[in-house]
């Protein structure tokens, strides 16, 4: 019996487009989740040097939980090259803020460190609201565990 391996014809064709509501969702297993399938890891001809995986559409990002003090001890930061321009921003405010940004990083930290990586965060489209503007690909609910 020999090994099956995706094609880029294959991966286009079974390509999907998923809507998630992050409402009242732990952030971690969120993650977790929406990267498995970016990676395209639900699906049977999941190959793991090939992007096989699905659009993910996150709404309601603003609304989604953190466990233990997270919210006040979890700093992001940043750094424009220059001496002195290290920046930090706690969870809370960056919530406030930029509430897209959390889940966005929280997924590309669940991602492999490759090349692929950049292909595969491009699919994904987070929105803090319960809109977005995607309705033309018919998106349908994923169900999450």
């Amino acid at each position: 019996m020999r090994t099956y391996s995706a094609t880029a014809s294959d991966a286009e064709e079974s390509r999907e487009w998923f809507v998630v509501d992050a409402t009242g969702k732990t952030l971690g297993r969120l993650a977790t989740q929406i990267a498995n399938v970016l990676k395209g890891k639900h699906k049977p001809i999941y190959t793991p040097s090939m992007d096989c995986g699905d659009f993910v559409i996150v709404v309601n990002a603003d609304k989604v939980k953190v466990t233990g003090h997270k919210l006040d001890q979890k700093i992001y930061y940043r750094y424009s090259g220059y001496p002195g321009g290290l920046g930090e921003i706690s969870l809370r405010d960056q919530l406030k803020d930029h509430p897209d940004r959390v889940i966005q990083s929280a997924v590309l930290g669940m991602l492999n460190r490759n090349r692929l990586r950049r292909q595969l965060i491009k699919k994904l489209k987070v929105y803090a609201g319960p809109q977005h503007p995607h309705d033309a690909q018919q998106p349908k609910p994923f169900p999450l565990v």
